[in-house]
């Protein structure tokens, strides 16, 4: 009897060891460390997806939404994504009127979670965390006619969303062409899309969700990153501009002979890549011309850089949106690493 009792103990001692084990030792998420592609779509077929691509990979896993809810469709094109405290935000922008949407999902396996939908969301255009629990996206709200002039809706929107809730709690009115965000301290400074004529700069307060001050910029400002003094950096059509956020005041403008395309702060936030006249330059933020070095001999659609690795991301689109286009990574020396087949119309990356 005794050694029957000694023997169940250290049975039961080996599976709890188990146990143990496998409890404190989760699967990893299949979306871990790698890049989701934000894949446009052809506007007016509905067919944007979001894509992985591992690190250490050169294989695209394909319309993961789709792949992690079966049932659902993301039906539109895909505009922005951004992760909050374990949930991702799809913007979805749908060529029907009343159609557009954001997904909220699960950051590692993408099973979606809630939908916000129109009224709420009309013409989604970015999405950043602006709290714990909260982001902004900004809204064109509902579109008009683009031959009259009168194709964006003046004010568009910011969303204010509690993911706590996954609802959206407010509406701030924003500028016509609401589009790109940066957040500074407690403010988030917001700018317009190029097209819609708007040259003023918004600053909301974060703590208050709402405005705080318009500035007359002059131009149409997109704001694109903080560097690493801290300084707001936006382009105003040819110019790259360096503001103080604090004291509001332009510190640098750096005027180049064309507007660059796609621009993006390097890891370090010590210097920029952009495209320009079919190449692609860095130039240091400390930069007093705009007179940048060629990094690869070939322009992108649009340009990322891996924060952990410092690789360039590149994309390119056939010219008709019906075919699959393709990321191209490069070391941050513009070494070619490799060229990767996407879905349709890679248009944005989001790093994790």
């Amino acid at each position: 009897m005794k050694n029957q009792l000694t023997k169940s103990i250290a049975i039961g001692l080996v599976a709890l060891s188990v146990w143990n084990c496998k409890t404190s030792d989760p699967e990893p998420t299949p979306y871990e460390s790698g890049v989701f592609i934000l894949n446009a779509g052809n506007f007016s077929n509905n067919n944007g997806t979001v894509s992985f691509l591992s690190r250490n990979s050169n294989t695209v896993a394909t319309n993961i939404f789709q792949t992690a809810n079966p049932s659902l469709v993301l039906s539109g094109g895909v505009q922005g994504y951004t992760e909050v405290n374990g949930k991702g935000l799809i913007l979805v922008d749908n060529s029907t009127a009343g159609q557009d949407k954001v997904e909220i999902v699960e950051t590692g396996t993408f099973v979606s979670r809630a939908t916000l939908k129109t009224p709420n969301i009309e013409n989604p255009r970015q999405v950043i965390a602006v709290g714990p629990n909260k982001a902004y996206i900004s809204c064109w709200d509902v579109s008009g006619d683009y031959s009259a002039g009168t194709f964006y809706k003046d004010p568009g929107y910011i969303a204010v969303v509690d993911l706590n809730t996954n609802t959206v709690t407010k509406k701030i009115p924003a500028v016509k062409g609401v589009e790109k965000m940066v957040v500074s301290g407690t403010e988030a400074f917001v700018g317009s899309n190029t097209y819609s004529g708007d040259q003023t700069l918004l600053i909301v307060d974060l703590n208050t969700d709402t405005e705080k001050q318009r500035i007359a910029f002059g131009s149409t400002p997109e704001p694109i990153a903080l560097d690493a003094t801290g300084k707001l950096w936006l382009q105003a059509g040819k110019d790259l501009v360096q503001l103080d956020p604090a004291s509001r005041v332009v510190a640098k403008r750096l005027t180049f002979a064309a507007a660059p395309g796609s621009v993006t702060i390097s890891a370090d936030k010590k210097s920029f890549y952009y495209t320009l006249s079919g190449k692609t330059y860095t130039i240091s933020t400390d930069a007093t011309t705009a007179s940048g070095s060629i990094v690869i001999s070939r322009s992108f659609s649009t340009l990322g850089i891996d924060p952990q690795t410092n690789r360039i991301y590149g994309t390119q689109n056939p010219l008709l949106y019906t075919q699959a286009g393709y990321v191209i990574r490069y070391e941050s020396t513009g070494t070619l690493v490799d060229s990767v087949k996407a879905e349709i119309a890679p248009s944005g990356f989001y790093f994790r």
